[in-house]
């Protein structure tokens, strides 16, 4: 079996800002054949995650844990799928799988050397898009990161940066189901209003209207902060180092800030975290794979209880992806982004 297949590359590797300038569709024969052992997969949403910027510069410390993104190949992406044809028995055709595929029309996949593909229930009641943010890399990775390495008490304070976005929305719902008070902090007066409308944070502040991070934090946290989830780096992990009680967690999620302007990277008061022993850690999904099914059968739950709200943005089309990734540069998504492909 032959199929014609699309997919987004990069033009060349990026430093700084993306545009859209930097990638290209090309155009490929995908062949499969029933002795090849693999499967061949009908892509229907991509995810598109802040991430993936690391794996297309140069050098960049994220290569020592992810792949580097090569010009003009492929880029493997988080995804949904129908199987169109397989080539061994744990997938059949019509079967819908979730894992990582690629920034593509079709992939093939090799069951013994996935590192995460499973097959969805479709019939679970929940869209299939939600294998993409709540049910998958999205929510393990607010899930692990709060949980396991936060380790939430009740009454605790917590302070989520780029609070909108597809991780940071969700953790600070699990906050507020853990019986911590939260705040979160986000770049437009609509997203600060659906954090407190919405998702039921305690309060939430525009970073842009101000002028002081710390002074803002310290008026949004008199009592000092427990828990800082970190999604943005910079001057906010400055600001959020200097406003922590004693024993603070920082869960270091990420540093958008600091992807594209190396020049913005935090210069943290180290004595601030010796003499308050505040414990910092780094993590990515990953990590917490083994749990993955426990984690999103218990945010499933939630869901279905209604105490949980996702929050997508979805695109259309495999051409709206170098845009869909552009716009999480600019701060114009609202909780997870992906593109629909069919």
């Amino acid at each position: 079996m032959e199929v014609e297949n699309r997919y987004v590359a990069v033009r060349h590797h990026v430093e700084g800002s993306p545009s859209v300038d930097d990638f290209e569709v090309k155009a490929e024969t995908v062949r499969w054949t029933p002795e090849s052992g693999e499967v061949l997969v009908r892509n229907m949403y991509v995810s598109i995650d802040p991430y993936q910027l690391n794996r297309m510069k140069r050098q960049s410390a994220s290569h020592h844990s992810v792949d580097v993104i090569v010009p003009g190949e492929r880029i493997a992406s988080y995804g949904v799928g129908e199987v169109v044809a397989s080539a061994c028995e744990e997938y059949k055709e019509g079967d819908v799988v979730a894992g990582m595929l690629a920034w593509e029309e079709h992939s093939v996949f090799r069951p013994e050397t996935s590192m995460l593909m499973s097959k969805v229930d479709a019939s679970s009641g929940f869209p299939l898009s939600y294998q993409l943010g709540a049910l998958g890399t999205s929510g393990m990775t607010a899930y692990g990161g709060f949980y396991e390495v936060c380790k939430p008490k009740v009454g605790e304070t917590v302070f989520v940066s780029a609070a909108s976005g597809s991780v940071g929305s969700l953790v600070g719902q699990f906050a507020k189901l853990a019986g911590c008070r939260v705040v979160g902090c986000a770049g437009t007066q609509a997203k600060v209003d659906l954090l407190k409308d919405k998702l039921g944070f305690d309060d939430a502040f525009n970073y842009r209207e101000e002028p002081d991070l710390k002074a803002a934090l310290k008026r949004h946290f008199p009592d000092g902060i427990d828990i800082y989830f970190e999604n943005v780096g910079g001057e906010m992990l400055e600001a959020a180092l200097a406003n922590m009680n004693t024993y603070g967690r920082v869960a270091v999620c990420g540093v958008i800030a600091e992807y594209t302007d190396p020049g913005r990277r935090a210069v943290p008061d180290l004595l601030e975290v010796i003499y308050k022993r505040i414990t910092l850690r780094g993590f990515f999904a990953w990590d917490f794979i083994t749990k993955f099914h426990e984690f999103t059968a218990i945010i499933g739950g939630w869901i279905e209880e209604g105490k949980v709200h996702v929050i997508e943005d979805v695109s259309d089309r495999l051409e709206s992806v170098p845009s869909a990734f552009v716009a999480l540069y600019r701060g114009q998504n609202v909780g997870k982004k992906l593109v629909k492909l069919a």
